[in-house]
Formats: structure tokens, sequence, C-alpha cells
């Protein structure tokens, strides 16, 4: 193509475009200019030129087809405009990614479509989650059910008709008003009932809980003290006391009377004074509060999972009605099978006798057991994980830990939709957490007002550190003035009416108008009750 003579490229191509779109009266005037291009044109001199022009022709025609006929190539070249990084090129040690992939199973979708997971949240002892559709988990939504609000659907109420009855419905009075945050739970496992559709956007989760030994890296390098160090005790389970006669005068929880208050425990000294976490390095690390769990994180560069996003990597693909299983290896509900897959309690009454049936009669370490289908590890037993989000005065915690039970006849049943409150400050032998990371997304950025009066004025600066009040206009500049253009004062004269009273709207808006902006990264909204 850049062999092509300047003047076919300028005059031979506008000329032949122009006479098979004009009409049949201006085809005489396109043909005279065509003959005065072609004037000093001959045949021998401009071969190469002429062959040139049908190779673009032919290239041109090519593409053309191919976007036509093949609608993945447009759809290529608006993923690479769209400005977000590929998720395929992103990894993380330790941690696994949760979100849809395409056809062939490997290859991560990227953000130029609704890339997140959508599934059946909650308990699996309620039933009604056979009665959602298939086409509820879809991620392209059509039909005349578009419009039904899906986490209802299956029973029977539409959009309008759930709005309908939360602004007009009745109160039970001997229930009384709900507090914000409330679900139902399962009185087995604690799950939210009834199950309903949800949808999360993709992230990535450690694929184990995290260790005593990668816990205490993070307390030697910021001497960070935990709430049960800060407070001076936690609980500890009663069959677990290394003295008998501290039963006697110890404290114990209130709603909880197998768990006693012992002075001096912490993540440390699990049992309390005398006991050590040594040779339980790998163990999960226990007696950690949520604000403990969420600096933990923080220092990691990451934050504590959405209870939503726990149970989509727990269930691993079973996001259906059909394949959707009560516990990570299915529906068997004996001991037998479970103590393969999950540190549990066992056979044996609680909290005295636990025979160790999978091994263990406190907490496991990490990786112990087989991991679920997507890679990850005790999402089912071993210890409750904190979560985010809830109250503080009722955090959530999910999984199950080595007290619980398959069926519920003591403590929760460790389902995958076992689900339990406790306070933030709660510190125990038995709660743990997992970090979780969103994957990288392009930045976007928002103009708001500045007032220089209030915050200070703006300043800039450069490569070298060197602040500069006024921003230079050769640089992607992160403050933009309005000024008026008369730099008058406001007056209080009066208006065009002729009224005593000064102009105040003429006012604000020359105000307004020299005010500066500043440039501030935009802030991500999420839809979501789970925070």
């Amino acid at each position: 193509i850049t062999s092509l003579n300047e003047k076919l490229i300028q005059n031979l191509l506008p000329k032949m475009i122009f006479m098979k779109s004009s009409q049949s009266s201006s085809k005489v005037k396109g043909l005279q200019k065509y003959r005065r291009c072609f004037r000093h044109f001959s045949l021998k001199t401009h071969r190469r030129d002429i062959l040139a022009l049908l190779i673009y022709f032919f290239i041109t025609a090519t593409v053309t087809t191919t976007k036509t006929l093949l609608p993945a190539v447009a759809l290529a070249a608006e993923e690479a405009d769209d400005g977000h990084p590929d998720p395929n090129e992103e990894d993380h040690n330790g941690m696994i990614y949760v979100g849809r992939m395409d056809d062939d199973g490997i290859t991560r979708t990227g953000f130029h479509v609704d890339n997140g997971v959508k599934y059946i949240f909650g308990t699996g002892f309620d039933e009604s989650h056979k009665k959602i559709e298939e086409e509820d988990l879809r991620h392209e939504h059509y039909g005349p059910d578009a419009g039904h609000d899906l986490a209802d659907r299956a029973h029977g109420k539409t959009k309008e008709q759930i709005l309908h009855e939360k602004r007009h419905g009745t109160v039970d009075p001997s229930r009384g008003p709900k507090p914000f945050g409330h679900v139902d739970v399962h009185p087995l496992d604690g799950g939210v009932t009834p199950p309903k559709v949800v949808h999360v956007e993709s992230f990535f989760m450690d694929e184990a809980p995290v260790t005593n030994k990668e816990f205490g890296k993070f307390v030697r390098s910021t001497y960070y003290e935990t709430e049960a160090e800060h407070f001076g005790w936690s609980f500890v389970l009663s069959s677990f006391l290394p003295k008998a006669e501290m039963l006697e005068s110890a404290d114990v929880d209130p709603e909880a009377e197998d768990w006693v208050a012992v002075d001096g425990a912490y993540w440390r000294e699990p049992e309390g004074p005398g006991s050590s976490y040594k040779f339980r390095e790998n163990h999960p690390v226990v007696h950690v509060s949520h604000r403990d769990a969420a600096e933990y994180c923080k220092w990691m560069g990451k934050r504590l999972p959405g209870e939503w996003e726990w149970e989509a990597a727990a269930r691993a693909g079973h996001f259906g009605p059909k394949n959707r299983t009560l516990f990570p290896w299915g529906e068997e509900g004996t001991v037998g099978v479970a103590k393969q897959y999950a540190n549990l309690w066992g056979n044996g009454a609680f909290p005295w006798e636990n025979h160790a049936e999978d091994g263990w009669r406190g907490t496991s370490p990490v990786k112990t057991f087989p991991p679920n289908a997507y890679g990850f590890y005790d999402m089912t037993g071993n210890v409750w994980e904190w979560m985010r989000g809830g109250k503080h005065k009722a955090r959530i915690v999910r999984g199950g830990s080595y007290v619980d039970s398959l069926d519920g006849s003591f403590n929760h049943a460790a389902t995958l939709g076992a689900r339990a409150t406790m306070h933030g400050t709660t510190g125990t032998g038995n709660v743990g957490f997992r970090c979780a990371k969103p994957p990288k997304r392009k930045v976007e950025h928002d103009f708001v007002y500045h007032d220089e009066e209030t915050q200070g004025q703006l300043a800039i600066e450069d490569e070298y550190g060197n602040t500069k009040q006024i921003p230079r206009r050769d640089t992607n500049e992160y403050v933009t003035v309005e000024e008026d253009e008369d730099d008058d004062e406001f007056s209080n004269d009066l208006n065009e009416k002729g009224d005593d009273e000064p102009d105040y709207v003429e006012m604000t808006r020359r105000q307004d108008e020299t005010r500066k902006k500043k440039r501030v990264v935009k802030q991500r909204t999420r839809l979501s009750n789970e925070l």
C-alpha cells in the first residue's frame, strides 16, 4: 500500500467511490474528474500501483466480510479497548480465582461482559431451592419473566408484589419489627432461609485459612496486639482446659455454657497459660477477633470475604437446583464418609467424648483433607471463618468447626450453608479466617469541587517530589480551574427588576464558576445487602 502513487490514493479512489454512490445526474461530472485524474496515467508505468490497489481492495473486502460473519472479531476489539486488565494475566500466590469462565472452562471471561457468578445462596435443608428455575442463573435474562424478582420467583411473586408487601404489609405483633440486616435462618445449620439466587463479582480468595505461622509474621512485623491480649482472656472449650479445677470458678459464655473464659488465653497459648502453638504452626490461627482478622488482611493488601463470595467458593460450581449438594462431598451424612473430607466432632457426646474418627480432637493442619472442586481447603469443619459485613454485635462466621455435627443434633450442622453470628470482639478456640481480594480493574476518575478556604490550597507534586501550586498545562493535570470572565467582586446591587434585595441567584452562579475542581478516583459502588 505504501508504494501506491499519491495521485491514485488522493484522486482515483475518491472518484471511484463518488461514481459508485452518486446519482445518474452527477455521474457525468464525476467521469470528467476521473478523466482529468488519468490524463497522464499510463498502464505500463502504473502497473505496480494498480496491483497494489487491487490488493488493497481485496484486504478491505475481506476484513469487512470477516467482521460481518464473525462477531467475535468485533467483540475482541471492544474487549481490547475497554481499558480493563485481562483477568487471565493476574494470579496471586496461594489464592484461587472465582468467576465466570469461557466455554473451554479454563479461560477467564473479561470485564467487557458480566464475569460474576450466580448461584443459589442459603441453607441446604430448605427444599424450596429445587423450585428455582435454571433460567434464573443465566447471565442474560429475556422473555416474559425478565421483570420478575429472581430471588423469589420460586414462590410465585413478582417484583411488584414483593415491593407492595414490603411497603404496605403488616407487622406480626408476636414477632415484632425486624431490625436492619435481619435474615431468617434454619434451626439446624443457621443458614439463610429461604434459598435465593444471588450474584457476586469475580474475586480471589485464599485456598486455606490463615495459619499460626502466617499470623506470627504479621505480629512480629507490626507489633500488633490482638484483642484477646488486650482484654486478657478468651474462650476455651471446657474439655480442653489444662486443669479440671478451673471449671469451678471460671466464667462461661451464657449462650454457650461449654465455652469457658480463660485468663491469658490467646493465639500463642490457645488453651491458656502453659499451652503453646508450637508444633501447631500449620494449624489455623484461633482466638482472633473480627478486627484482628481485618487488620491482617489489610496488612496483606487483601480484605475479608463476603459471605456470598465465601459460599460461592464453597459450593465450587454446584450452583443450580439440580447439582446443589448439602455437603462438599455430596449428600451422604454419615461419619464414615465425612471423616475423609472434614474435621468434625464425630459420634462422641459433646463436649467430653471425642473419638477422633477423623484423626483430630481439636484443630487440624490446613490442607489435611481433600479440597473441593475449585481447590479450596477446609470449607467445612476445622474452624469457623470471619466474614466482612454484619453488625459489630452480630458479625458473621461461616463454615462450621471441629465442634459441630453432621445433623445438627448438637451445635450447628456443618453443611455448606452453615452460618452463625457472634460479637465482633469475641475470640474463641474454633474461629479463624481467610482473606479475599478483587481482581484489578481500570481506574476511573471524576472531578469534584474543592474549597480552598476549608480544605487548603490545591497543589500537585512532580516526579521529583516538588510541590507546585499552579498546575502545568503540558501535563495531565489533577486540577482544573473554572473562572468567570470578569473578575469583579460580587455586588449587592439591585437586580434587573429593580428590587431592593440582591440577586442571590446570580451570585451563586458566579461563585460556582470560580470554584476549583480536583481529580479524584471514582468510587465503585455495588448493589448488595451483603454489607
